[in-house]
């Protein structure tokens, strides 16, 4: 039975894009854990949009947001957050729409924002068999990078996109450049709102990667996307060294509190 008790403060966010069947079932399950759920299609030709609309016409606390062309995971974000901006909502949590993030653990990630609002709360993935080890590997990298970039300052994954995120200063941050608008998002935006003094809380959450034959849908590419991450961390280790003092001071204060 969906959760029909609205939150006038967090929402559940999903950006989705050519997803497969797995939509449907996440979409269910993060409704049966939360009120509010707003979808994001992300200019999706397989006919999601569709029936998604029509699953919140039968759903008061599902809303579909359909953009008109494919922008990617980041702009799919945005777009959500200005429209959760303009409603009055403070944080939201994005999850996937492929099913491998554990919609059972939103109440308690919901929970960890409401008592540190100021935070954000960052899933820390636990792997099982079905993890491929070159996306393990590639994460370990991405992680190393992103704690050099925030002095170790507490990113527990830099990659895993089941967190929640105060709205406003990611809003501030996305709108100020143009980056973070694809698969770079989630490390970007991580290690940016630490620079901005967003601190960030790690829990522990399951991922479950499906294989093709279980009605898995992958979009990323190796050679494309790890070139994206790898400007991404050049962009952000220059950032970091114009910021270097600005970081220490702040780290050292909080060492001090």
């Amino acid at each position: 039975m969906p959760m029909t008790l609205a939150s006038t403060t967090h929402l559940v966010l999903i950006p989705s894009y050519n997803p497969g069947e797995k939509v449907y079932d996440t979409v269910r399950r993060a409704r049966a854990q939360w009120n509010p759920v707003w979808i994001v299609v992300d200019g999706s030709t397989d006919g999601s949009a569709a029936r998604l609309q029509t699953m919140a016409e039968q759903d008061p606390g599902l809303r579909v947001i359909v953009l008109p062309r494919n922008g990617g995971k980041g702009a799919a974000v945005l777009a959500g957050l200005d429209a959760a901006a303009a409603q009055g909502f403070t944080h939201v949590l994005t999850m996937d729409s492929d099913g491998q993030h554990p919609a059972e653990l939103i109440g308690r990630f919901m929970a960890a924002s409401t008592a540190r609002p100021e935070c954000m709360v960052l899933g820390r993935p636990l792997f099982d068999e079905t993890a491929p080890r070159i996306r393990v590997l590639g994460r370990q990298l991405s992680n190393f990078w992103a704690n050099v970039e925030t002095l170790w300052v507490g990113v527990g994954d830099s990659l895993y996109g089941f967190r929640v995120y105060p709205v406003a200063p990611l809003r501030a941050l996305m709108h100020a450049q143009r980056w973070m608008r694809r698969f770079d998002f989630d490390p970007e935006a991580a290690v940016r709102l630490c620079w901005r003094g967003v601190a960030p809380i790690n829990i522990d959450a399951p991922v479950r990667y499906f294989k093709r034959e279980e009605g898995g849908v992958s979009h990323f590419h190796y050679c494309r996307d790890n070139a994206l991450l790898s400007w991404m961390h050049a962009r952000l280790l220059v950032g970091f060294v114009l910021r270097l003092p600005l970081l220490v001071v702040r780290r050292l204060f909080r060492l001090g509190r």
